[in-house]
This record gives C-alpha cells, sequence and structure tokens, in this order.
C-alpha cells in the first residue's frame, strides 16, 4: 500500500490486563519494543517499523489493561456521575476512540490495526465487538475485516486441512464479523485450486478473497510473494481505491542481494534469555541486516549467560565465533558470565559489541581487569559496592516505580570525532532510543578514560555518557542506548553494519584461525 504512494501507519491491539509489555518477562512477552515518543510496546512493532519504514508512536500499541485502567481513573474521578460503567458501551467506545485516535494524530490515509490473540478468545471479545461497531458506523467501503487463519499440514495423508478455518470464520461470524479477506497461514504450499474455492464456498467470500501467506526461507519476501498473490489489489478493490501499480523494485533489489550472500559470519549473541528466541528479535534483525549489507550470511550462536562460568568455558563456547554480542536486560542473573565474555573479547581481540546492559558491562569488565577493582559492579546489583561504576544519576535517587524507567525514548548524542562511533555515523550528533534506568558513573570517568578507555558519545551537555570504545581496535564498543530498534533491511543500523563488518575480517585473520585451532 505505501508502494502504492498511501500513507499507512499500523497498530496492534493486545487482550491482555498488563498496562503494556514494560514489566513482563522477556519469557512471557519477547523484547519490549520502545518506540521514538518512549513507548513500551508489543514485538509486533518492531515488525511493523521494519516493514512499512516508519516510525511509530505510543498510539500505535495499547491492551485491555490500559484501556481498563483509564476507565477505572475516570470512574474514581467521578467522571460518570455515579452511572454504571460497562464492557459495552464504555469498554468498546474507548477501544474505537484509539483506533480514530491514530488516523488524526498520524494524518495516515490507511491504519493496519491487529486484534492480538486468536478468535474465540474471552479476552478479545470487547475488541471484536469494537471492530464490529465500528465498521457499522464508518461509510461503506471504508473498514475492510482481514481474518489470519493456520491451515495445518498433515504429513501422513500429504494434504492441508481446511476445518480450522471454516471453524474460525463461523466463530467469527457469529460475533457479529464477516471476514473480507481471509489470509491462509501454511507451511507447505497449496497446489489445489479446490482448496481456496472451498474456503470461498463455506466462508462466504470472493475467490479471490482467498490469499496463501506462505512461509519463506527470507522474510522480507514476504511482500512479494503477497504481492504476486494480488493481495494489495484486491484490498484496493474492496476499499474502493484507485491506485498505480506498486512501485517494488528496491524491495525486489533488495530481496535477491539477500539471495546472492556469499560469505558467512558466526556472531555469538551472549544472554540471559536465549531460550526464546523472541526476546532478542530485533537485535537478531538488526545482526541480519548488517549481514545483508555486507554481503554475508549472519549465523548466530545462542550463548546463555550463566554457562561461561571462566575464562577456558568463553575458550570453548567462543571458539567458534567471529564477534560477540550483548544485548540488554535486567537483574543481576548471568551478569557474571557476561563479564567473563567482556574479558574474553577485550583480551583475545574478538569483535564486542555491548548493548545498554552490555554497554555497563564493558565497563565493570574494564574496571575490573584494567583499574584492578575486582569488586566493580552496578548499584543495581551491588547497592552498597565500593566501586559501582553504574549507579543511578543524583536526581534519579528515590522511589521509582517499576512500572516506568527513567530514559525512555529518543535521545540526542554528541559524538566525539576521531571514534569507531564517528567512523561508523559520519555524524557528530545522532538520536537513539533508549530504555534503562542506570547510567556510566562520572565519578570513575576521568581514572577510565587514562586507562585508555574511549567515551566516544554523550548527552549534548557532556552529563552522561551514551558510548564507551577501546581504540586501536577493530571493533570494541558499547552503547547505553538501543540501535537495534532503528535498524532496518534496506538499511542497515550503522554500527551493526560496523560490527559485522569488523567480525568478518576478523574471520579471515591469522588470529581467528589460530583460535580456532
Amino acid at each position: 500500500l505505501k508502494a502504492r504512494g498511501y500513507k499507512v501507519t499500523m497498530q496492534k491491539m493486545d487482550p491482555y490486563l498488563n498496562v503494556d509489555p514494560g514489566t513482563m518477562s522477556p519469557f512471557q512477552h519477547g523484547e519490549v519494543f520502545v518506540t521514538e515518543d518512549g513507548h513500551e510496546g508489543d514485538l509486533d512493532l518492531g515488525h511493523y517499523e521494519r516493514f512499512i519504514d516508519e516510525n511509530l508512536t505510543r498510539e500505535s500499541n495499547f491492551t485491555q489493561g490500559s484501556v481498563y485502567q483509564s476507565l477505572i481513573a475516570r470512574e474514581r474521578r467521578g467522571d460518570y456521575l455515579g452511572g454504571t460503567v460497562q464492557v459495552i458501551p464504555h469498554v468498546t467506545e474507548a477501544i474505537k476512540a484509539r483506533l480514530r485516535r491514530i488516523a488524526e494524530t498520524t494524518g495516515a490515509d490507511i491504519v493496519i490495526s491487529e486484534i492480538g490473540g486468536t478468535v474465540g478468545d474471552i479476552e478479545s471479545l470487547p475488541f471484536i465487538e469494537a471492530a464490529r461497531q465500528f465498521k457499522k458506523e464508518l461509510p461503506y467501503g471504508d473498514v475492510l475485516f482481514v481474518h489470519v487463519t493456520l491451515v495445518p499440514y498433515i504429513a501422513a495423508a500429504h494434504e492441508v486441512k481446511t476445518k480450522p478455518t471454516q471453524h474460525s470464520v463461523k466463530e467469527l461470524q457469529g460475533l457479529g464479523i464477516a471476514p473480507d479477506i481471509i489470509v491462509l497461514r501454511c507451511d507447505e504450499p497449496i497446489t489445489d485450486p479446490g482448496i481456496f474455492r472451498k474456503i470461498a464456498d463455506f466462508c462466504n467470500v470472493k475467490p479471490d478473497c482467498v490469499i496463501e501467506n506462505l512461509t519463506l526461507p527470507v522474510l522480507y519476501e514476504a511482500p512479494l510473494y503477497l504481492e504476486q498473490a494480488n493481495l494489495s489489489a484486491v484490498v484496493c478493490r474492496e476499499l474502493r481505491l484507485s491506485t498505480p501499480e506498486p512501485d517494488l523494485s528496491e524491495w525486489r533489489a533488495m530481496v535477491s542481494a539477500i539471495k546472492r550472500r556469499n560469505r558467512a559470519v558466526t556472531i555469538g549473541l551472549v544472554g540471559k534469555y536465549v531460550q526464546l528466541h523472541d526476546a532478542y528479535l530485533s537485535v537478531m534483525e538488526s545482526l541480519y541486516h548488517a549481514g545483508f549489507e555486507n554481503d554475508s550470511q549472519v549465523e548466530i550462536k545462542w550463548v546463555e549467560s550463566e554457562d561461561l562460568t571462566d575464562q577456558n568455558a568463553c575458550k570453548e563456547l567462543f571458539a567458534d565465533v567471529d564477534g560477540i554480542i550483548v544485548p540488554g536486560g535486567f537483574g543481576d542473573r548471568g551478569i557474571e558470565g557476561m563479564i567473563q565474555a567482556a574479558q574474553y573479547a577485550r583480551e583475545n581481540n574478538v569483535p564486542y559489541f555491548g548493548i545498554c546492559l552490555g554497554m555497563q558491562i564493558m565497563v565493570m569488565e574494564f574496571a575490573r581487569g584494567v583499574l584492578g577493582y575486582a569488586d566493580a559492579n552496578s548499584s543495581e546489583f551491588t547497592p552498597d559496592g565500593k566501586h559501582n561504576v553504574i549507579a543511578l544519576m543524583a536526581d534519579q535517587q528515590g522511589n521509582i516505580p517499576k512500572g516506568g524507567t527513567m530514559r525512555l525514548g529518543k535521545y540526542p548524542c554528541t559524538v566525539a570525532p576521531g571514534t569507531k562511533m564517528a567512523e561508523c555515523y559520519g555524524q557528530t550528533e545522532i538520536w537513539e532510543r533508549h530504555r534503562h534506568r542506570y547510567e556510566f558513573n562520572n565519578d570513575f570517568r576521568q581514572e577510565m578514560q587514562d586507562a585508555g578507555l574511549v567515551i566516544s558519545g554523550t548527552s549534548p551537555d557532556g552529563r552522561l555518557v551514551e558510548t564507551v570504545e577501546l581504540p586501536g581496535r577493530a571493533f570494541h564498543l558499547g552503547a547505553q542506548f538501543h540501535p537495534e530498534f532503528k535498524s532496518r533491511p534496506n538499511r542497515a543500523h550503522p554500527l551493526f553494519k560496523g560490527f559485522i563488518a569488523a567480525a568478518l575480517k576478523f574471520r579471515t585473520s591469522a588470529q581467528r584461525s589460530l583460535m580456532h585451532l
């Protein structure tokens, strides 16, 4: 739709009762995606931004919990004048208001709103009802319902089953919604045209409104596959839009380049949530994007930080990696293993990239290994520690609610000339997204600089340290912000691009060969 000339934005409605995912366990929910304006949102927002290349806002994601929170607050203030507050009309009206608000605040021609969960879930019923009312209230042709269903493949019988789709549509129709388009998620191609006709007949949609959505080897090929299935043309027809053909030449060129990659690089991702890869989804995708631009296939080796008990364990687990990345996280579990990883990278000249917590780990390891402070730590983990090189700033002291961190959203960073940061960005001032509470402790700033640590990025007033690096290395850098949230498949983030370039050089170096032996 964007390639046809429309301004498009996207929205995710989550039926769970948490106010936002900010305090949810990554094991429960995957990563928390942060928008430019500081909203902690669902990881689907990351997919939206990467595909439509638009910066989303806090209007792009809301939960049932946030709806109830606002309604109860209004009820306590007396806004309803003693009236009974009910799911219908109050909850449904609040949901519809959010649907209207994103269109008004973004000026978008088309808003794509996704209701999370599965048809039939009790918790999603208010959203389904709000959607039903919403279509009825708008002019004919202004709202389109797309239902995504699973079409399982039964290997033993060599056939796909349409019954789950039929039952799902029946359930949806019972709730008052008749889907206009049905998208079939499948792992195997549907080769029998009769399957599409059968679903169209049973589910009361036009034959060309049944679209196959096949699992593909390259995620970013999906828009081209859906375009080949004529999805956007059908959507425009059903919305009564007269548009030119989409110009997808740049996207086709990108996918073609992805398929032609002829090099490989292995990155060790050290984390405490590695059992669920979705906890690092944007980091994962950013590594892949950087691989695209460096003509290489990025293989990620997932390393549980608690397994890195000493340098011997690091030597064994990192023997075949070309770079080490330590992403963000909260809590003290696995911290010592991350510090071991940072030490291994520093002592063996392995490219290292620390993000948020990973930057703090780099600083703690430098204080221990270079300054000689064996107890160097963060006040997050050792509140009474003598050498807390990471700490709360003076104006952050006190009781901070866990429902919101101190620095959320985009902040400016001044880049020091002659640094790896300057080399990667080619700019003197940048803006990046943050999600953290603890900062580099300026009490140790001069001492660390004297020992060789380069502070390559700061807040414009110089007070907050944004990035640190070790000079004379291909890449040994820590960033307090989250660069992964701004990477795009056709425009890799400069820090990830520089990191993968350094890892590729390390892979071909004599040192890498000796380490492998």
